[in-house]
């Protein structure tokens, strides 16, 4: 039941999410302080294009929550909210119908993960694809 909803995910919504993530990417990795953040946009990525099964995690790493903090709040200003738009945009849309309710879940949860990425962990099951 996995695979079937991430495919239609990826035709209601998912692949433009994922596009706007990896666009959001590529200035930070123009830069080399820049690398470590951009490797985390890729792992939201390619999370929008394959969400359901995948649990978003609270890292407990002490001593990078002020950086997380810091670029966070950078992140929000830049490409937060655009993103996180978006996928209320999504979410509204895929709410009106029945069918739609799963994914408009899941466009909510990862609106709360476009607001604040870094100091996140992501959880894939045993099987990513079923």
């Amino acid at each position: 039941m996995r695979l079937l909803g991430n495919i239609i995910w990826l035709l209601l919504g998912g692949f433009v999410t994922a596009i706007e993530y990896f666009t959001a990417s590529i200035p930070l990795f123009l830069s080399i302080i820049g690398i470590p953040f951009g490797i985390q946009i890729v792992k939201i990525g390619i999370l929008q294009l394959w969400p359901f099964g995948v649990e978003i995690e609270k890292k407990e790493d002490i001593t990078s929550g002020c950086l997380y903090s810091i670029v966070n709040i950078l992140w929000f200003i830049f490409a937060g909210i655009p993103i996180f738009l978006s996928h209320i945009f999504f979410g509204i849309l895929l709410a009106i119908t029945i069918i739609g309710i799963p994914f408009s879940k899941q466009h909510f949860k990862l609106a709360g993960l476009a607001l604040s990425p870094f100091g996140k962990e992501l959880r894939y099951p045993q099987s990513t694809i079923l």
